[in-house]
């Protein structure tokens, strides 16, 4: 392991690099953290993620791993002496693997257009972005985190978007908080660690970030 070469190619307000960045402290993992200029991708990009062309991607001793739900389990099974993100148990791992694909299919997407339209688009994107999030909230339950009493894999896949739920408020002028506490308080407890805490940036700085990018998109 210690001769492993390992990179991140990433861009800073990514919720889908942070999760890497969160698995590899996790795992205790060294590595090397290339800044991406998305509108300016770099060769090493173009090269490594020919069918895509996105970040996050991992670059594994020359070989990549890409897309982000994927990355991250293949940290979880090669740095397998730290523990494991997914229970060894086959239907919990199938279970968080369903909402972790859940997380994956609803919340960016959702989410960007709590910021991203105005009036009633808005309006039913705020309404879905909470329903989805109370969804989340009961699959939680009275859990300290989603894999029960130990911080695991669906944690890692959504506690990135906390970094945005300030820029969604503030943006969309609605209360995440106000309508899921549970899952503020997991979030929270989250940022306890300091695998997480060190992996997210603030959330005013991704603020500025979108407000940047609704200028620059003319919205």
């Amino acid at each position: 392991m210690a001769t492993d070469e390992v990179i991140l190619l990433d861009f800073w307000p990514s919720p889908f690099g942070m999760r890497l960045r969160i698995g590899l402290a996790e795992k205790g993992v060294k590595y090397e953290y290339r800044e991406e200029d998305l509108r300016n991708k770099s060769p090493l990009l173009l090269q490594m993620n020919p069918v895509h062309k996105k970040i996050p991607v991992l670059i594994h001793n020359g070989k990549p791993v890409c897309e982000s739900l994927v990355a991250l389990q293949y940290i979880d099974e090669v740095w397998n002496h730290k523990s494991p993100l997914l229970p060894s148990d086959p239907y919990r791992r199938a279970r968080a693997r369903f909402w972790a694909d859940f997380v994956d299919k609803k919340i960016y997407d959702i989410g960007r257009k709590t910021w991203a339209t105005k009036g009633d688009e808005q309006e039913a994107a705020k309404k879905e972005f909470i329903e989805c999030l109370k969804l989340l909230e009961k699959e939680l339950g009275d859990e300290p985190y989603f894999g029960g009493d130990k911080f695991g894999y669906v944690d890692v896949v959504l506690v990135p978007f906390y970094s945005w739920f300030y820029a969604y408020e503030t943006l969309g002028n609605f209360s995440i908080e106000a309508q899921c506490p549970k899952l503020i308080q997991w979030a929270k407890r989250c940022l306890q660690m300091e695998s997480v805490s060190k992996s997210l940036p603030d959330g005013e700085k991704v603020y500025d970030f979108v407000l940047q990018l609704k200028n620059r998109l003319g919205i």
